[in-house]
């Protein structure tokens, strides 16, 4: 079952600003903040002068904004609300408290996300997977036994949906509490490739579809590379597992070490094309891994600590530890005693785990470790 949320009624009235700004034309996602910064709100944006407009933009850029809003601006407005009329269809804003943090870390995060399931999980820890669209049968079969090690750990899969290893990896991870996440290149009420309608549906009920683009925005080749920047932005690392040389999994590598995450690769056979990409990267610095472990390890740190986490009130982590005893508690236990939603307790139990303070027991159970 999908997200609801009360405060998201109260929220839309705004939305025909939010919609207005992003469809000014020249209006990227940096200048965009960059305007939002300056004067608050997108109707702070609008009601400024122009001479404040054009002292950030140029005197171009501040007529634009300054000029209404042609027809498609109002009829995007008015799908947009009807789309949201459905159960589990969101609209976060840049400023909304549900957007994701580590996506607003990167460079030019999106001003708006369109959502489809549980929005929760784009700010769950989260571990993207992505490959090569024509990918071997032991690839895929490869993507989707890492995922679901994943999901089962408590982390969230993050991939794009595309056919071969994306589709498998989506797959596996479903399999587990962790889900997954499928970003998306076209808009929201758009699923590109057909073929996967269906694991659209599956996720878009237990996990989470995003985009960034306005509902009806077609398939475009330009949409994917840009998308790429979101899948490893919402990641703390990305497992890259087949590749060909000049394979689109490369550019979102690149952009996950841009931005700051780990990247990982599956060797292969020297003599498989499917292989290329993954021997360059790990050529230039990618962690080579054989097992989902390998991950886990790697980025225990970043999930121990998160970034931006400050002093003051204790994290949920350490109220949890202290409620864990040295016998084995089950997790309904502790999400009473604690006042945790399953989605924030998976992840901090798997927190936990990783720094080496608990041991998941079978019949899901968890025992605090002395050490």
């Amino acid at each position: 079952m999908q997200d609801t949320d009360p405060t998201q009624q109260s929220a839309r009235p705004d939305l025909s600003g939010w919609l207005r700004l992003v469809s000014v034309p020249g209006i990227g996602c940096v200048l965009g903040a960059r305007l939002l910064d300056a004067f608050g709100s997108p109707a702070g944006v609008f009601n400024a002068s122009h001479a404040a407009l054009a002292a950030l933009c140029g005197a171009a850029q501040a007529s634009a904004i300054a000029a209404p809003p042609p027809p498609s601006t109002e009829q995007l407005i008015d799908r947009t609300r009807e789309w949201l009329a459905k159960p589990g269809n969101r609209v976060l804003t840049l400023h909304d408290p549900a957007y994701p943090r580590m996506l607003r870390e990167i460079h030019d995060p999106p001003l708006l996300l369109y959502a489809i399931g549980h929005v929760a999980l784009l700010s769950a820890p989260s571990v993207a997977i992505v490959g090569s669209r024509n990918a071997s049968t032991q690839g895929k079969a490869n993507a989707g036994a890492f995922a679901r090690a994943f999901s089962e750990a408590g982390l969230t899969v993050v991939s794009g949906l595309a056919l071969g290893i994306d589709a498998a990896a989506h797959d596996g991870a479903l399999c587990g509490p962790g889900a997954t996440v499928a970003v998306i290149g076209t808009g929201a009420d758009i699923v590109y490739p057909s073929r996967n309608h269906q694991l659209a549906h599956r996720i878009a009920h237990s996990g989470c579809l995003i985009s960034e683009y306005p509902l009806g925005h077609p398939v475009l080749a330009s949409n994917f590379p840009r998308r790429n920047r979101l899948i490893s932005g919402l990641s703390a690392g990305v497992l890259v597992v087949e590749a060909a040389a000049q394979s689109g999994s490369l550019i979102t590598a690149r952009m996950a070490a841009e931005q700051g995450r780990e990247v990982f690769a599956i060797p292969g056979s020297i003599h498989a094309p499917m292989s290329k990409g993954c021997h360059r990267l790990i050529r230039e610095g990618a962690k080579l891994v054989d097992s989902a472990a390998d991950v886990l390890d790697e980025i225990a740190p970043q999930l121990a600590s998160p970034r931006g986490a400050g002093g003051g009130a204790r994290a949920p982590s350490d109220q949890l530890l202290d409620a864990l005893g040295y016998d084995p508690v089950g997790a309904d236990a502790l999400a009473l005693e604690c006042g945790l939603d399953a989605g924030t307790l998976s992840a901090h139990l798997l927190t936990l785990e990783l720094a080496g303070h608990l041991e998941r027991l079978p019949g899901g159970l968890f025992q605090r470790v002395n050490r």
